[in-house]
Order: C-alpha cells, then sequence, then structure tokens
C-alpha cells in the first residue's frame, strides 16, 4: 500500500513534464552562452550544516517554513535536500495532498536520503539525482523551492537559476537561507545573490536576517520573460 502511494506520488510529479518553457530550450544547447560566474565557488564538504537537534531547538525550519508560506496541500522542491532535514519537516507541513521533491546531485547522499525516507514511511516524498547545472525539475510544479546553506556551492548559478525558471507556478517562489559571508567561507552576500537571481529575471520579494538559520531568509519569484542565456550579465564578486 505504501509503495503504491510512493509511485502515486512520483507518477503526480512525472505527470507534470511537459515541452514547455524548459524543454522547448534544451539547456545543451545554450550551455556555452551562459556568463561565468565571477566568484569562487565553495566546495561541497558535508551533507549537513549542522545537527537536527540544535537547529530544531533554535525552530530553525518552523520559522523559514512560516517565513516561506509553506502551507499544506503545497508542492515544493528542497534542492541540496542532503541528510533530509528540511525534507522530512516539508513533508510534515504539506501533508498527504501536499508534495515533496528532495534532490541532491551526490549519488551516496541522494541514496541515504531515498533509505531514509522509505524507512519513514513519508509516502508524500519523491527522491531523485540532479544536475550541477540544472535541477530538471517538472515544469511548471512547485509552488516553494528551498535552497538552504547550498546556493554558495553553484558552480554555474546563471545557468542554474535559467534552468529552474520554468519549474515554478505562478507566483511561485524560491527561498534561499544562507550566511552572510563571501562564498569561499560557504556563504553568499546578499547584494551578490540579488544580483544574480536578478540577472535571470527573477524579483526579490523579501530578505530578513535569520540568525537562528546562520545568516539570512530570502525570498525570489520569477517575474517577466526568461531571458535569453547570451543576454545574461554576469555580476562581480559583492
Amino acid at each position: 500500500m505504501r509503495a503504491a502511494a510512493a509511485l502515486a506520488a512520483l507518477m503526480l510529479l512525472s505527470a507534470c513534464e511537459a515541452p514547455a518553457e524548459h524543454n522547448a530550450l534544451a539547456a545543451d544547447d545554450h550551455a556555452s552562452d551562459f556568463p561565468q560566474a565571477h566568484r569562487p565557488v565553495a566546495k561541497i564538504v558535508s551533507s549537513r550544516w549542522s545537527d537536527e537537534e540544535s537547529r530544531d531547538r533554535l525552530k530553525e525550519a518552523a520559522e523559514v517554513m512560516n517565513r516561506a508560506g509553506v502551507a499544506p496541500g503545497m508542492t515544493v522542491a528542497d534542492i541540496g535536500a542532503g541528510e533530509g532535514y528540511y525534507t522530512i519537516r516539508l513533508a510534515a507541513r504539506v501533508g498527504m495532498k501536499g508534495r515533496v521533491l528532495a534532490e541532491d546531485i551526490v549519488p551516496e547522499v541522494r541514496n541515504a536520503l531515498a533509505e531514509r525516507v522509505n524507512r519513514e514511511r513519508l509516502d508524500n516524498v519523491s527522491v531523485r539525482l540532479g544536475d550541477a547545472a540544472d535541477p530538471k525539475l517538472p515544469s511548471n510544479s512547485f509552488d516553494r523551492v528551498f535552497m538552504v546553506h547550498m546556493y554558495h556551492e553553484i558552480e554555474e548559478p546563471y545557468e542554474f537559476l535559467w534552468n529552474l525558471r520554468p519549474s515554478l507556478k505562478p507566483g511561485g517562489q524560491v527561498i534561499v537561507v544562507d550566511a552572510d559571508r563571501p562564498t569561499e567561507a560557504h556563504g553568499t552576500p546578499p547584494a551578490l545573490l540579488r544580483c544574480e537571481f536578478g540577472a535571470v529575471g527573477y524579483q526579490l520579494v523579501r530578505i530578513e536576517r535569520m540568525p537562528n538559520a546562520g545568516g539570512y531568509f530570502a525570498a525570489f519569484e520569477a517575474r517577466g520573460p526568461r531571458p535569453e542565456p547570451r543576454d545574461i550579465k554576469g555580476c562581480r564578486s559583492q
């Protein structure tokens, strides 16, 4: 019964795969057109930012989800999910009428998270392997896309954000939680974050200090047409 429910959840997300904006312009055809990131890229050093007990004592996930407006029935993505701290808590918040897609680019981490999801019987969660420059999310599917303490690890931010845009539903938001420090020190200065998102046609909705999450909370929406890759202007590290 549980396997059937999990399959149904996966089929629901897969059914959103349509020849829409993302598939109409194959990412591989445009990879060379994107500007390079003029900033250091932090290396992936761990599948966790901090231990879950410490984060829960600070009510980190609960407050982030509250600020993001996560509600029952939503479809959300957890990019760079790691060990699944947010995945597990997002699944509880959206409930069985909602869906969570958890993604990581490290196969071993993805596999460990899939085992945890199965062990905890989270039938509203699907786990998949992503790509460093393309999350390969189904089009027009997500109310919220979370990137928590991982944005500074993205090597091709303009290509990644460009490929991410079509996955958002109208009014959908990308939620970033990161530290206010240089990218090589595992953070992203807010001015740089705003510039890189803005270059791909995202508008900052809100940004707030959030010490209990290690830095700040930011929310972006895609506004206007998605720019052509060759028209994107890269940002200098700030």
